[in-house]
């Protein structure tokens, strides 16, 4: 009988050290559900920010990268083809003066911001067989504050820049400090290139800052966000 009591108790400390193991494991396995979803909810939160207010983003139509070699690129020599290029964010940004970017902002390939700019250059390149025209257009994808009353977007292609701002608030015609309005209320810029040869090279430079000088630059402008985006397209093959 007293047999039968021991085996009794080492079952039941066996089984309760089961149960303790089984209740570790579940409670590990519970943390990393837990994390998992934390990742996976701030990698969304990231995304959708800077889809909706991610400063600038360039795109070419997938069919046209697959079918006729177009494609982008952080540098002219490029290894892989790339349909969607994104500039980094900058936070906070201050107005400025155009006077005050670097002398050199065309010449550093990538992302290269500044404290209270945003300096992306890019490569739109043929690679492939045939000789295709496109044309490009910047938009504004989202704006708050009123901030795109205030905001300067210089472009360099191949070296020659552009001054883009938005009319007059009186409706008096461009801003003394650019080359050209801005095309519409939602369009920024157009450009096209005819005859574009395989291994074409187009060099892009876009640059964004807040014109302090613009009498719309007022304190009413704090806080707001400002996303630009660049889609190109082919429109004629030879």
């Amino acid at each position: 009988m007293a047999e039968t009591k021991i085996t009794d108790v080492l079952e039941l400390r066996r089984t309760a050290k089961e149960v303790k193991r089984h209740s570790v494991v579940m409670r590990i396995l519970g943390l990393l559900v837990i994390l998992l979803v934390a990742v996976i909810a701030i990698a969304y939160a990231i995304s959708y920010f800077y889809d909706k207010y991610g400063s600038f983003t360039v795109k070419i139509n997938k069919y046209d990268m697959m079918r006729q070699g177009l494609t982008l690129s952080e540098v002219p020599e490029f290894d892989k083809t790339n349909s969607v290029l994104n500039a980094n964010i900058v936070y906070d940004m201050t107005n400025i003066s155009g006077e005050d970017l670097p002398d050199n902002i065309d010449n550093i390939n990538g992302s290269h911001n500044g404290e209270s700019y945003i300096a992306y250059t890019f490569y739109l390149i043929n690679a492939g067989d045939d000789t295709i025209s496109y044309e490009g257009e910047m938009t504004i994808e989202n704006v708050t504050n009123h901030v795109d009353e205030a905001v300067r977007v210089a472009v360099y292609k191949n070296g020659e820049k552009t001054v883009y701002g938005k009319t007059k608030s009186n409706g008096g015609g461009k801003e003394g400090d650019c080359d050209s309005e801005f095309t519409s209320s939602t369009v920024v810029m157009t450009t096209d290139h005819n005859g574009f040869e395989p291994q074409g090279k187009d060099k892009y430079t876009v640059v964004i800052w807040l014109e302090g000088n613009d009498p719309d630059c007022t304190d009413e402008l704090i806080g707001g966000t400002l996303k630009l985006g660049m889609d190109f397209k082919i429109v004629e093959t030879t």
